[in-house]
């Protein structure tokens, strides 16, 4: 593996940034400086330092995104942005999102290589919760609370599991509501309310399990997992 590439994916910064540490002798392979951030390491025998630390390769990383509008939940597509392209400065060339949200669809995206942990968060055998906010065309009623409970038929036939509606607030012709689903199925959310006819025109996601959205991420924004937040995930 490229020395830039070992740091990039240990968490010490952009492209820009790991080729400076390089570049200014901050870093040692089998202590002795190195300043080609193209320099081939063997992670299982080199030892390598920054700063006098020794640097411990990470297999898995998770990055939770803010993931804004406009940016399609896939690695490649051929009209939309990725959300990949938004942490395309870390290296990383085997991250992938977990779970999709549309295109349209802001808020909470784990973003990770860690294909096991992936399945059992999507998997609709493990039954994940999925929470939403929403700004929903139309009065949202305890009626649709009830029906949501019950499982709300979509796609002709499909009856999707229990949901939990949570009305945040109506006026004569709006609403806010946060929502809890246990599935993924495409356009899901936006689906079980055209189901009651209503619309969705905004959809958030704010928690998975029990990782929630950090308030303090911006559109577009991102930071890895901390320790606590990953064992609460593979708890």
């Amino acid at each position: 593996m490229r020395l830039d590439k070992l740091l990039a994916h240990s968490g010490f910064g952009t492209r820009k940034e790991v080729k400076d540490l390089i570049k200014k002798g901050y870093v040692t392979v089998n202590d002795i400086v190195i300043k080609k951030d193209k320099t081939q390491i063997d992670i299982e025998k080199d030892v390598v330092k920054v700063y006098d630390e020794v640097i411990v390769y990470e297999e898995f990383v998770y990055y939770m995104l803010n993931k804004p509008g406009g940016y399609v939940s896939a690695t490649e597509d051929n009209i939309y942005p990725t959300v990949v392209e938004l942490i395309d400065d870390y290296y990383r060339n085997d991250l992938f999102p977990v779970g999709r949200l549309d295109v349209d669809t802001e808020g909470l995206l784990l973003m990770t290589n860690d294909g096991v942990l992936a399945h059992q968060l999507t998997s609709p055998k493990y039954h994940c919760p999925k929470v939403y906010y929403a700004k929903i065309k139309g009065v949202v009623t305890q009626e649709d609370v009830d029906l949501f409970r019950q499982g709300i038929t979509i796609d002709n036939d499909y009856v999707c599991k229990s949901a939990q509606l949570n009305i945040l607030s109506t006026n004569e012709n709006s609403s806010e509501i946060e929502v809890t689903i246990y599935e993924g199925k495409f356009h899901q959310v936006k689906k079980m309310f055209l189901a009651v006819g209503k619309e969705v025109i905004y959809l958030k996601r704010i928690r998975m399990k029990d990782l929630f959205l950090d308030k303090n991420l911006k559109l577009g924004e991102f930071r890895r997992l901390t320790y606590e937040e990953l064992d609460r995930l593979k708890g």
